[in-house]
């Protein structure tokens, strides 16, 4: 029986401005994707972003010729879809997780169950406090207390003034995200060596995509664990970044959904790679998705809708830092209102 959907739009305001070394905003529009069969909604978010050359427009246009692929196919639209190039990585992933979600609940399922994902507590989540002013991110630190784990964005022309003014504040761990903001490989581990002595975990992509020559350099000389993330999409991507990095975080808006990213876990184990499983600024919805994965990896980065002053889906839990699932079949949230 062909399926039935909607596009809508979601208008997502932060509580502070978002800023990383590569730009900021006081909030996000995307587009969100409703598939309807059989008495069932299924819901995705597609937190598009522009260094992946995406736009909310370009967006809803993938979205539409998805929907198209589900009113003929149904829940069998997926493989369609995939192989569509005229669907972006973010509109690919809203649908997936729509689909997911549709199966779910018409198998009263979880997501998690259906994808075979292990049932246990997931690790506790990190809390991300943006680049401002050194005062400004002293405040966000105090207000993040509760987190077992902060990560810090760096990349700016003042990174050293920005730890020491953390750790004026807090001795809570720390993890490191560069997003490509070290240019040069001699710098970058000048800034690792120094934030070794720091209580940091981990560092993020500390030089641009595509350099893995000099992180691999970088690699043999680090103290800190390096993690890929703008280097890493899909799976086919994860055998090449073996040799320089130690991990690898998975964005289920990169890698088109949560049936990519849950064959990305099982490529990044095969290779011996930690794995960091992250997101972008998005609601709860795109967020479970992704929390329907997190018992199996190793660090977890899902707190884009803990940045927002609104979340537009209910759903999710926070218990003693871990983002946790309603258990509910499919991805377990709905809308909160209407938008």
């Amino acid at each position: 029986m062909p399926g039935t959907s909607q596009i809508h739009t979601l208008r997502l305001t932060l509580t502070n401005p978002w800023t990383i070394s590569r730009g900021s905003a006081a909030g996000k529009e995307y587009a969100c994707v409703e598939l309807r069969l059989d008495g069932h909604t299924g819901w995705g978010e597609a937190a598009h972003n522009s260094r992946y050359d995406e736009s909310l427009k370009s967006v809803r246009a993938g979205l539409a010729v998805g929907i198209g692929h589900f009113g003929r196919s149904g829940l069998a639209a997926l493989p369609e879809i995939l192989a569509d190039d005229r669907i972006s990585g973010s509109a690919k992933a809203a649908l997936d997780m729509a689909l997911l979600d549709l199966e779910g609940k018409q198998r009263g399922l979880p997501a998690g169950e259906l994808l075979g994902v292990p049932a246990v507590l997931p690790p506790r989540t990190s809390f991300s406090i943006g680049i401002d002013s050194l005062e400004v991110m002293k405040a966000k630190t105090l207000a993040a207390s509760e987190y077992a784990v902060l990560k810090i964005k760096l990349g700016t022309d003042h990174d050293e003034a920005i730890v020491n003014a953390i750790r004026e504040v807090t001795d809570q761990p720390l993890r490191v995200d560069a997003n490509e903001g070290w240019c040069d490989r001699e710098q970058a581990l000048r800034h690792i060596e120094r934030l070794a002595g720091q209580g940091v975990e981990l560092i993020e992509q500390p030089m641009p995509a595509g350099n893995l020559d000099d992180v691999a350099w970088l690699r043999e000389r680090s103290p800190l664990p390096l993690f890929a993330d703008e280097d890493v999409m899909k799976t086919t991507d994860i055998p090449r970044l073996a040799r320089a990095y130690h991990g690898i975080n998975i964005k289920l808006m990169k890698a088109g959904g949560p049936r990519e990213a849950w064959r990305m876990v099982s490529e990044a184990r095969r290779l011996g790679l930690k794995i960091m499983l992250g997101c972008m600024i998005e609601s709860s919805c795109g967020i479970s998705a992704a929390a329907h994965l997190s018992p199996a990896v190793d660090f977890t980065d899902l707190d884009g809708h803990l940045l927002l002053a609104s979340d537009p889906f209910s759903g999710l839990r926070l218990e003693d830092g871990r983002v946790l699932t309603s258990g509910r079949p499919g991805l377990g949230v709905e809308p909160a209102g209407a938008f």
